[in-house]
């Protein structure tokens, strides 16, 4: 017997899931991945076609799992983030960015942001 999944349960599972659609200059192409969720996903040159395979590959993928009552990943969409986090580097690296810091006057930590703000 088929297991039947409740269609608003699927979409409430699916929303769960950042579903993102970018640019690839490399591939000169639109990708669409879920990361999380899953490796690899889809390209175009339609970013909305991109997003609406994305979002199918998405919906397959969930309903196959709790057709198989897999255990769903933890949700990516939706998560409050605090602003901070730890960051274990080795000493050197992190007298290098320290010193980085001072010598632009700076914070070790808006040092830290710039460059990942910028990356």
């Amino acid at each position: 017997m088929k297991n039947i999944i409740d269609k608003a349960a699927l979409n409430a599972a699916v929303a769960r899931y950042l579903k993102i659609v970018e640019w690839s200059d490399k591939d000169r192409l639109f990708v669409g991945r879920a990361p999380g969720l899953f490796f690899g996903g889809c390209h175009g040159s339609d970013e909305t076609k991109v997003y609406a395979e994305l979002r199918k590959i998405v919906e397959e993928h969930v309903a196959d799992m709790l057709a198989n009552k897999e255990k769903l990943p933890p949700p990516t969409a939706g998560k409050a983030y605090s602003g901070k986090f730890v960051v274990r580097i080795g000493p050197d690296l992190h007298q290098k960015a320290a010193v980085k810091a001072m010598a632009s006057g700076e914070s070790l930590n808006q040092f830290v942001a710039k460059a990942i703000a910028n990356a």
